[in-house]
């Protein structure tokens, strides 16, 4: 393979660097992080961050040179679309903006840094107000999965910049991808990631984000398709900054899907929320939510919490939720987390059908109200409306749908 450099010197590491053999450690906020693939080795299962993950589905994104000359073959393609007020721009891995967030910390992420080729540049100039999304869409063209790719998008939310991005993944690809996002004092940007693939899709993605000073970032993860894992690493420079982060999936037969959310407070007078729901049918699904949250010694007046909610919909569906908090500051606001996973409800069963809905029907209404908490927070119509006609779909391969339908007949 073309031996692909770039200089690291000028990356911003919030975690410890470690170089050689990777060490256990109990906190995530002293993993090891490095640009450099030899510095993380292949995990084998037994890692503590690889546990819970289908490590022969993920294997093609641990080989470097497969999936250098992957992304190579331009079995990718990814178009953008921007509104006034928005730069798009094709650079080099060359490029002083990119790497600049933080560090890789598994064997996914470092992978994708050495492998890509060229990055997506989406900056939100200073002061712009966009009047719609933009919207930056990856579709793959690879249904055997035979050219696992790398990819990297870098958005920058500039000073009093407000805005929302979409990023769009369709088709079947095996793809390892970098996002890194910075939002700049002032501005106010979300970012919304939709994992819309077909069901063969193997995706992992390494979210490295700084909010700088009193921006505001709401960070949306919706996983609908493929095997995915999204390690999402959450940062503060400079005090008062907010971050929301939210995340919905529908985790169907044999499938994975896993998402690991980690916030690190650092900075003083920092606030934080992040609220992951999913729903699971079908034998062999399987969802995993690691949220962990740090606040360090220096970060006083912490405002933060951490929530994951599962409702298990069919036998043979499996959820696993572990909630971190590792508190290094007493002078907070206030820490929490809470995880639950469960069946329907029994009490809201009986109260719909006391008024006379069938059974099925209330069944849906109660799997649609579960979601609605974190959809109405989207705030983005098109997204809102896609996810719930995505949750309508899934829901038909129960048959709650058309009982609905049927319902909507006879009355």
């Amino acid at each position: 393979m073309h031996e692909l450099k770039t200089d690291h010197s000028r990356a911003s590491l919030e975690g410890a660097h470690a170089h050689g053999a990777r060490r256990y450690v109990s906190s995530r906020a002293e993993r090891p992080t490095s640009f450099d693939p030899a510095d993380i080795p292949v995990p084998r299962g037994r890692e503590e961050e690889w546990r819970f993950t289908p490590i022969r589905r993920f294997a093609p994104l641990f080989d470097l040179d497969a999936v250098a000359v992957g992304t190579a073959s331009g079995a990718l393609t990814v178009d953008v679309d921007a509104p006034a007020g928005a730069d798009v721009e094709t650079v080099s891995r060359e490029d002083p903006r990119l790497g600049v967030v933080g560090a890789p910390a598994d064997r996914t992420g470092v992978v994708a840094w050495a492998a890509f080729r060229s990055a997506t540049v989406l900056t939100l100039r200073p002061g712009a107000v966009l009047e719609r999304a933009a919207r930056v869409t990856t579709t793959g063209g690879d249904p055997d999965l035979a050219h696992p790719a790398a990819q990297h998008i870098l958005v920058e939310a500039q000073r009093d910049a407000v805005g929302t991005v979409v990023l769009d993944h369709r088709g079947t690809a095996a793809l390892t991808q970098t996002v890194e996002v910075t939002v700049a004092a002032g501005a106010e940007l979300t970012l919304v990631t939709i994992q819309g693939w077909e069901d063969a899709a193997v995706h992992a993605s390494s979210h490295r984000v700084r909010v700088e000073g009193r921006g505001i970032l709401k960070h949306v993860v919706v996983s609908l398709g493929g095997d995915v894992r999204i390690s999402s690493d959450l940062g503060f420079k400079g005090e008062g900054g907010h971050i929301d982060a939210y995340g919905v999936y529908f985790t169907d037969a044999g499938q994975h899907q896993e998402h690991r959310p980690y916030v690190a407070h650092t900075e003083p007078h920092c606030y934080s929320r992040v609220a992951y729901k999913g729903a699971l049918q079908g034998e062999g699904a399987h969802s995993v939510w690691v949220g962990d949250c740090f606040i360090g010694a220096g970060a006083r007046g912490t405002d933060t919490y951490e929530l994951n909610r599962n409702l298990v919909l069919t036998e043979g569906a499996k959820a696993d939720s572990i909630p971190n908090l590792e508190i290094e500051n007493g002078n907070i606001e206030g820490a929490g987390h809470a995880s639950a996973t469960g069946r329907f409800d029994d009490e809201q069963l009986f109260y719909l059908r006391a008024r006379g809905i069938p059974e099925k029907e209330a069944r849906r209404l109660v799997v649609l109200g579960f979601f609605n908490e974190i959809v109405a927070e989207i705030r983005v119509p098109e997204v809102e409306e896609r996810l719930m006609a995505a949750i309508e779909k899934e829901l038909e391969l129960t048959g709650l749908v058309s009982a609905r339908e049927q319902t909507a007949q006879a009355l």
